[in-house]
């Protein structure tokens, strides 16, 4: 009987450590899950953080070098610069820090900001120069778009 006892405690070690093994090959074997973008929009801004920028108002674009949706967002932003609008290109390799501070994970991530730094509305991705334009319109002046597509004073336009 001791015989059988040590031939069954031997065969449940040898199936316990099997088990164990089997589970340390499949955790090794396994992949990291596909990276998910959560599209993160602050919600204030510090303008300090811009000292650049002394308009009234802030267009922020956060950019990539390597993204060419960037430079296309990029371009349809800069043209609304005038004395009551700044805009500042926030790119990743040089302004990385801002990017991570704001909690940054997709290009472009455009925002409008007021004198305050209140991000009144703000674009994630590509975004045509008539939303643009008629985004910035609203918030610098509520009401001043036909039809009120646009929304601003706390909301957000995310594309």
């Amino acid at each position: 009987m001791d015989q059988d006892l040590a031939r069954l405690l031997a065969a449940v070690a040898i199936v316990a450590i099997a088990a164990g093994s089997s589970r340390v090959i499949r955790t090794r074997r396994a992949s990291d899950p596909p990276t998910q973008v959560t599209k993160n929009i602050p919600s204030q801004l510090d303008r300090a953080d811009f000292p650049e920028a002394r308009a009234p108002w802030l267009v922020t674009v956060f950019t990539s070098a390597s993204c060419s949706t960037c430079a296309a967002v990029l371009d349809k932003s800069v043209v609304l610069r005038s004395d009551d609008v700044d805009v500042v290109d926030v790119e990743y390799t040089t302004r990385g820090d801002l990017h991570r501070r704001y909690s940054i994970d997709a290009v472009p991530t455009l925002l409008i900001a007021d004198d305050t730094g209140e991000v009144r509305a703000a674009f994630v991705g590509p975004v045509t120069a008539t939303d643009l334009w008629a985004a910035v319109a609203e918030c610098r002046e509520p009401g001043s778009v036909h039809g009120g597509d646009a929304e601003c004073a706390g909301g957000r336009v995310d594309s």
